[in-house]
């Protein structure tokens, strides 16, 4: 039996999710995360509640990891829809690890190594009792441990920390399926066994490993929010139950409302009152939210607004991944109503870009949308450990008297935050807030004069923070062929079609926004500097050929140059989509660069 070294595997898990399926792929995704390896996992989960097909993709390795991977090296089917379903993500010379209790694969096909195993009766025979088939997906990460050489300690201890609190029996029998599984000589049937190459990230810096959505909450928690309220919904229900826990260990707290317009409304009371709260939903609940959310602009409220999208309209796509709302979140209330919206573009950024969004709703009081997706949300990633010490915002109300002439909404001060309650008005006169157009001290007022500059002053402050935003950076080449643009999860994708593209030989860059509006200024010299400009986004391409950001683009700076490789089939973008999008365009491309004047 031979040993194999390898730096990265791609594992597709594939049976339904009443098994655990995504189990085994969080307790080997840690593991990475554990072990100084980078890792990013995929998934997919049934919209039913009765459950169904499921998959969970695992891509981890000792180098760079970008994204959870086109094709498979390993394929575990638990059922014969999952074989059939999933053969062909398996690659050539690929390892297909099938349950012989219930799957018959097509043995004649010789594009594949078949390991044949009896996972069912197996794990049967090792829990014995009632458990009966309970545990063949810890039988299965028992298998794969003993496939890779992975740490069996540190998954035992997973195993504990996933299981003790749900009694003894449950732990026994987790343990006992894991060492079956361990037991099986799948090497010996494979003839070697793979050991993973020494990570180039073990720098001693200790990393953390988590999904999307609790990356997010970590980093509100981090930057001072203490208040908020929510209702239920897929994907962004994980992030109000993780609030609902937590923020009371800090002095806070969170209100599950009985509707998503009773939920934004207690959030911005709360506002209101002094503090920086929040609320999230996904795109059905944003648009339940819109008439209050415009009312916040109004009242120039700090909030934190958070959209896990997901695909639409209506109920759409509950447990499938779009990028669909970035125009709701830029323009879905009635009136002018400009706001912050931002994107993270991996799980590490979800944490950061949740501190980034407090800072601007304090500075600007103003609200703050985040839009993430499904994929960020259930994707688990490891990163290297914040420094929290150097993020964390305990926050406290400012009650500092005010002076004879304060007004909350003064012109001249376009940033400047009401008086909460409490607060010593020491000329006697106390504010008010309302949702109508109001005068500086915040009274109602229909004077057209007054309206036109209550209107620029809360467009100007949005368009001030522009000036400050740092200039994306540009992956790839500076100047070239084509550059590539994108917005939240496409980021990795985006970056392993720059890596395939330059080896063959193309000049070509990749430009990543994480602030959508405003933007940052001075993107027309960067665009300048390439041919053609490509914007790969998860929307519709509309009734005019553009997706929703390539839109925006195209409306802010006149550039033909600007085109839309877009889709909508609900799931994250394969490397092989966005090359051959970038191969169609590029056939019928514009000849001459753009007009803009060079950097």
């Amino acid at each position: 039996m031979s040993e194999e070294i390898i730096n990265d595997v791609v594992i597709r898990l594939a049976g339904n999710s009443q098994d655990g399926i995504q189990t085994i792929g969080g307790f080997l995704a840690r593991l990475a995360g554990r072990s100084a390896q980078d890792v990013i996992t995929y998934m997919t989960i049934p919209s039913t509640i009765s459950g169904g097909p499921s998959i969970f993709q695992v891509h981890m390795g000792s180098g760079e990891v970008l994204s959870a991977g086109d094709t498979a090296d390993f394929l575990v089917a638990f059922y014969q829809h999952s074989y059939e379903e999933h053969i062909d993500s398996l690659k050539e010379k690929g390892v297909l690890i099938y349950d012989t209790d219930n799957v018959e694969p097509d043995l004649q096909d010789k594009r594949f190594i078949y390991v044949g195993v009896s996972i069912t009766g197996l794990t049967i025979e090792a829990v014995g009792g009632t458990g009966k088939s309970k545990g063949k997906n810890i039988f299965v990460l028992g298998l794969l441990t003993r496939v890779f050489n992975l740490k069996v300690a540190k998954l035992r201890n997973l195993i504990q920390e996933r299981f003790s609190n749900k009694g003894e029996d449950v732990l026994r029998n987790a343990l006992l399926a894991f060492d079956a599984g361990y037991s099986y000589p799948a090497d010996n049937v494979l003839n070697r066994y793979y050991q993973f190459e020494i990570s180039q990230k073990d720098d001693g810096h200790p990393q953390v490993t988590m999904d999307g959505n609790q990356a997010l909450t970590l980093g509100l928690i981090t930057a001072g929010v203490r208040y908020g309220a929510g209702y239920p919904i897929t994907p962004w229900s994980t992030i109000m139950e993780m609030l609902r826990s937590e923020l009371p260990k800090y002095g806070g707290t969170f209100v599950q409302a009985e509707d998503e317009l009773a939920a934004v409304s207690l959030a911005l009371g709360m506002a209101y009152a002094g503090h920086l709260s929040v609320t999230g939903s996904s795109g059905p609940g944003l648009s339940l939210k819109m008439e209050a959310l415009g009312w916040a602009v109004m009242a120039e409220l700090p909030l934190i607004v958070i959209n896990i999208q997901r695909g639409g309209p209506s109920t759409g796509l509950p447990t499938n991944v779009e990028q669909s709302d970035l125009m709701q979140a830029i323009y879905g209330s009635h009136g002018d109503t400009p706001r912050i919206v931002l994107a993270p573009q991996n799980v590490e950024d979800c944490y950061y870009i949740a501190l980034e969004a407090a800072h601007y709703a304090r500075k600007y009081s103003t609200p703050v949308f985040i839009l993430s997706d499904q994929a960020l949300a259930t994707r688990i990633e490891a990163y290297d450990k914040p420094e929290l010490a150097e993020h964390f915002v305990d926050p406290k109300i400012d009650f500092t008297p005010k002076t004879a002439d304060f007004l909350p909404y003064t012109i001249d001060k376009p940033t400047q935050r009401h008086a909460a309650p409490g607060t010593i008005m020491q000329g006697g006169k106390y504010p008010v807030v309302t949702g109508l157009e109001h005068d500086e001290a915040g009274h109602p007022t229909a004077n057209p004069q007054l309206h036109m500059k209550m209107v620029a002053k809360r467009r100007d402050k949005i368009k001030r923070l522009a000036t400050e935003l740092p200039k994306p950076d540009i992956y790839g080449d500076k100047e070239g062929d084509i550059l590539l643009i994108g917005w939240g999860s496409t980021w990795g994708p985006l970056r392993e079609a720059v890596i395939d593209s330059r080896k063959n030989g193309d000049k070509i860059g990749h430009l990543h926004l994480r602030h959508l509006n405003p933007m940052p200024n001075g993107l027309e010299r960067v665009f300048s500097r390439y041919r053609q400009i490509f914007v790969i986004e998860m929307n519709d391409e509309g009734l005019y050929g553009f997706g929703q950001l390539a839109t925006l683009l195209r409306a802010r700076y006149a550039n033909p140059s600007i085109r839309s490789i877009t889709k909508t089939d609900g799931l994250t973008y394969k490397i092989r989509e966005i090359l051959n999008g970038i191969q169609s365009l590029r056939s019928d491309a514009v000849s001459t660069f753009s007009s803009y004047p060079n950097s």
